[in-house]
């Protein structure tokens, strides 16, 4: 039996291959995920699920299907509405993962999830860790002025060397040139 708390609305999930399962699944507005068989608060289970990458997961086997049901996007499904078709991605506004309520979730376009990642508190944090780093140079593979001869050589259009002889040269791999040139690494140099 579940515990009701008070505005809080349950609407049962539905995605391929649930009509096979034995029990069935409901979210609530408040985040919370549920398994019951006649009625939520009958006979409801409250259930934690699993964190995958940081995100509250239910993992269901079911037949031909991926068991990995995200309970954000379930969430929003149910109860977010979204501001255009473009809207594919769901992101949490106080950048916490886990916190599911259907008031911290929003669909957003992907460019507007990319500028929502970048005012995340541990994206800042990080940000300033590579910073300092770069400026005490421990346990960094280049240099500042290594870095702005490689961005020399990329922003170059007449330029003779490849991606893989530049990492070969550096002894970094081609995945730190591209993020250099995108400047998500060494950004600040």
């Amino acid at each position: 039996m579940i515990r009701k708390i008070p505005g809080e609305q349950w609407k049962q999930l539905q995605f391929a291959g649930w009509k096979q399962l034995r029990k069935k699944y409901a979210v609530s507005n408040l985040g919370r995920c549920v398994s019951f068989i006649v009625d939520v608060t009958e006979d409801g289970k409250l259930l934690n699920g699993s964190l995958t990458t940081g995100y509250r997961t239910l993992n269901l086997h079911r037949a031909d299907n991926k068991g990995t049901i995200y309970l954000h996007r379930e969430v929003a499904k149910l109860f977010c509405k979204k501001a255009s078709p473009r809207c594919r991605y769901v992101i949490h506004i106080n950048h916490n993962k886990t916190d599911n309520k259907a008031a911290n979730l929003k669909w957003a376009t992907v460019e507007e999830m990319a500028a929502h990642q970048q005012k995340s508190p541990q994206k800042i944090a990080y940000k300033k860790l590579q910073k300092e780093r770069s400026s005490t140079q421990k346990g960094l593979k280049l240099t500042p002025v290594q870095v702005k001869t490689i961005k020399k050589i990329i922003q170059d259009p007449d330029r003779s060397v490849t991606y893989k002889q530049l990492a070969k040269k550096y002894g970094v791999s081609e995945m730190t040139l591209y993020r250099i040139r995108s400047g998500e690494n060494w950004g600040a140099v």
